[in-house]
């Protein structure tokens, strides 16, 4: 018998992993793949053209874990940092980087406005950050971890803010970016691009309340380091090492059917293939909604539990296009030397609530929101010499399509492609090959049950101390001995392996195998 099971070798997993291996617990991780690194695996189309996974772009992983887990000995470097490019259809592109933007048309005041407002809601994500990265506090019956986090948000809202910056912080918070942004900016292009770093991946328009709370959660990211498009699967490949200079086994190939439970206690999984594998501990970095109504199955969990799982949000709403290409593309307006950025179609705001709204209805707008990246201008090794990779995400693409995915995918992925082409005459004579990734097949290849790139929406009610739901937000759950660590816990999705260092802190807490 293991001290602990981990389901699933994604980067919560394998964080959780290495952390719990490096306290002296012997660990077995099981993946259902033939690989680590779950929606951040690299992929292969076409034989000799190579991707980074679905998490193309990526900020650099947290101080504390890339220390705990010495993941510079196993290689771990951010990548090369880029900006991002709001393509406009007559080549009057914007350039944004960290503090500054320019571009065509801007108006001098937008230029001079953005590295103010930048800053401010960095400094906001910055003092809201004990909330990000520790377990979230209880309302009830609080510990001494709870008072402390508490504590801490407290001081850094109200002596680190100072009063009136305090106050701008908790009119915004749960309001939506689209009446923030208009009060800030003129530019079209700006306010679009901004708006779809807070809605990409989510069942969100700019509209939507809540999305400055998702938007400070991507820029949790950006106080580690630049944006890059490195991707996960150097971050994946550190992980493993580490996990595995630790102690810690993976096993790959196990595709875990059910989670073994006597008297309200987990003591094992039982494998697809029938196999018994028995632990003092389960931890599931997999989607909660696919741990409880499936692995754990709903006779084993109390019927009102049970029913807050089936109402647990999170249908996907984005998919991810390959391009195989024969040579680097032409974008108008863009040198050679700037392909390496990241590419935005999303020309307003008002585009990109009219490509939420489709999604609502079960279609698929005729002018989706991209984001695509070239991640062979900063990698060569990914295509054959003189050829390329593009890497796009596809937003908004309804889990429940009208009519089905089977007979429209096809058409879905030429369309984009045609709409990639209004900026890049060339792009279509140099495809090779391509792939469409539907949130039908994210589910179906990853496991996340509806396609949900985070396991769950993070809207106001189902994040913090609400996530994944009532019962299990401090990745313990109503079953004994059986722990969450995956994106559907907090603080959600993204490649911070947050989740899954908490969970182990948790399990240390709580005594380990005890």
């Amino acid at each position: 018998m293991t001290d602990v099971i981990i389901i699933g070798a994604g980067h919560n997993g394998l964080v959780c992993a290495s952390y719990l291996a490096r306290a002296g617990m012997d660990v077995l991780v099981l993946e259902s793949s033939d690989s680590a690194g779950g929606m951040s695996a690299s992929r292969t189309i076409a034989d000799d053209y190579h991707f980074p996974g679905l998490a193309h772009v990526s900020y650099p992983v947290s101080k504390h874990i890339r220390k705990d887990l010495q993941l510079d000995r196993f290689g771990y470097q951010p990548g090369a940092a880029i900006d991002s490019v709001a393509l406009d259809a007559d080549g009057n592109h914007l350039f944004i980087g960290g503090n500054s933007v320019t571009g065509k048309d801007l108006p001098e005041s937008d230029a001079a406005a953005f590295p103010v407002f930048k800053s401010r809601y960095l400094e906001f994500a910055s003092k809201i950050r004990p909330l990000f990265e520790n377990k979230p506090p209880r309302l009830k019956n609080m510990g001494f971890a709870d008072l402390r986090t508490l504590g801490k948000l407290g001081w850094n809202i109200r002596m680190g803010l100072g009063k009136e910056a305090m106050y701008e912080l908790l009119r915004v918070a749960a309001i939506n970016i689209y009446d923030v942004l208009d009060e800030q900016f003129e530019d079209e292009r700006l306010k679009g691009a901004i708006a779809t770093d807070a809605v990409m991946g989510s069942a969100m328009g700019p509209r939507t309340p809540g999305t400055i709370l998702t938007w400070l959660q991507r820029l949790q990211g950006e106080l580690n380091g630049p944006l890059s498009s490195q991707g996960g699967a150097h971050l994946i490949h550190a992980l493993t090492q580490s996990a595995e200079d630790a102690g810690a086994r993976i096993r790959f190939d196990a595709r875990v059917a059910k989670i073994l439970i006597d008297n309200d206690k987990a003591f094992g999984v039982e494998l697809a293939n029938g196999e018994m594998v028995k632990a003092r501990l389960v931890i599931s970095s997999a989607d909660p909604r696919a741990t409880f109504s499936e692995m754990v199955g709903a006779p084993k969990l109390d019927a009102m539990f049970a029913s807050r799982v089936k109402q647990i949000r999170g249908a996907g709403v984005a998919g991810h296009l390959h391009l195989a290409l024969s040579g680097l593309p032409n974008f108008i307006g863009i040198s050679e030397t700037q392909m390496g950025n990241r590419l935005l179609v999303a020309p307003s705001m008002r585009y990109i609530e009219h490509a939420f709204n489709h999604s609502k209805y079960g279609e698929c707008s005729e002018h989706p929101i991209l984001e695509a990246t070239l991640p062979s201008v900063h990698d060569r090794s990914l295509a054959p010499d003189g050829h390329h990779v593009m890497s796009v995400n596809v937003a908004f693409l309804p889990y429940d399509l009208e009519g089905g995915w089977e007979e429209q995918k096809t058409t879905l992925a030429y369309k984009v492609i045609s709409q990639l082409g209004e900026y890049s005459p060339d792009l279509k004579s140099m495809i090779v090959d391509h792939e469409l990734l539907t949130p039908v097949d994210i589910e179906s290849q990853f496991g996340a049950v509806q396609g949900h790139w985070h396991h769950g929406e993070l809207s106001i009610h189902q994040s913090f101390m609400m996530r994944p739901l009532h019962g299990s937000a401090q990745y313990d759950t109503p079953v004994e001995r059986l722990f969450l660590c995956g994106a559907g816990c907090h603080p959600g999705g993204g490649l911070t392996g947050i989740p899954g260092r908490n969970a182990a802190k948790r399990v240390i807490e709580l005594g380990g195998v005890k």
